[in-house]
């Protein structure tokens, strides 16, 4: 007996392809120009795995992140790892991983998002890593953000969220406490080409710390 072809399972694997105008996470910049993000996943019940990069068009920004996270009902724990092959020196390599001279950024963190009710809360903080200051103390930087997203219809939506930083941080150069680093609107819709729908998003954002705004917008590519 043969399996039956026709019979279609449902990939646990994705990948998808982000066009922006310019990388902003957390308020805060990563390079010059348009970037590209390349990305691949896998999800398995509540188990989810990823493998990103970031790419500037005009090289001033490069990076490769990797994750795991698991998601019970409304909560999810996760570790990240940030590397940027562009800001690290010539001695450092991707596989060296003392704590004392690593370029890798780890980064915990746990998320609630209500299922109910729109709201999202996130809690982070690097907890291993170059996340340090000039005397080179593990600074453990930590940050807090709060959102919500409101819905139109199927294909547009708003989502408002406002982020700080708990401690002396990377988000404040390691010279301040809390404060608020990021503010961010962003609208999220869809081109139509026929049945084809590109999702597209606008976001504005502030960063009140260093008294700068940015806007930007993106293009979505899954497969």
């Amino acid at each position: 007996m043969f399996a039956n072809d026709s019979t279609k399972v449902a990939s646990p694997f994705s990948a998808s392809l982000e066009l922006s105008t310019k990388y902003m996470w957390r308020g805060i910049e990563y390079g010059t120009a348009p970037t590209v993000f390349p990305m691949i996943g896998y999800g398995y019940k509540g188990f989810n795995a990823f493998a990103m990069g970031a790419y500037a068009v005009n090289g001033s920004h490069q990076e490769v992140d990797l994750g795991v996270s698991y998601t019970v009902s409304e909560f999810t724990v996760g570790v990240s790892d940030y590397y940027y092959p562009s800001a690290v020196g010539e001695k450092d390599g991707y596989f060296k991983l003392s704590n004392r001279s690593t370029g890798h950024w780890v980064e915990a963190y746990a998320t609630w998002t209500g299922e109910k009710i729109p709201l999202w809360v996130t809690l982070s903080t690097y907890v291993f890593g170059a996340d340090k200051n000039e005397d080179g103390k593990q600074m453990y930087s930590s940050y807090a953000e709060v959102g919500y997203t409101y819905s139109f219809n199927d294909n547009n939506s708003m989502a408002l969220c406002i982020g700080a930083n708990l401690n002396k941080s990377f988000y404040t150069d390691y010279q301040s406490g809390f404060n608020v680093v990021n503010i961010n609107a962003k609208y999220n819709t869809a081109f139509k080409f026929g049945n084809y729908k590109l999702p597209v998003s606008a976001s504005y954002i502030l960063n009140p710390y260093k008294n700068k705004s940015f806007f930007t917008m993106s293009l979505y590519f899954g497969i």
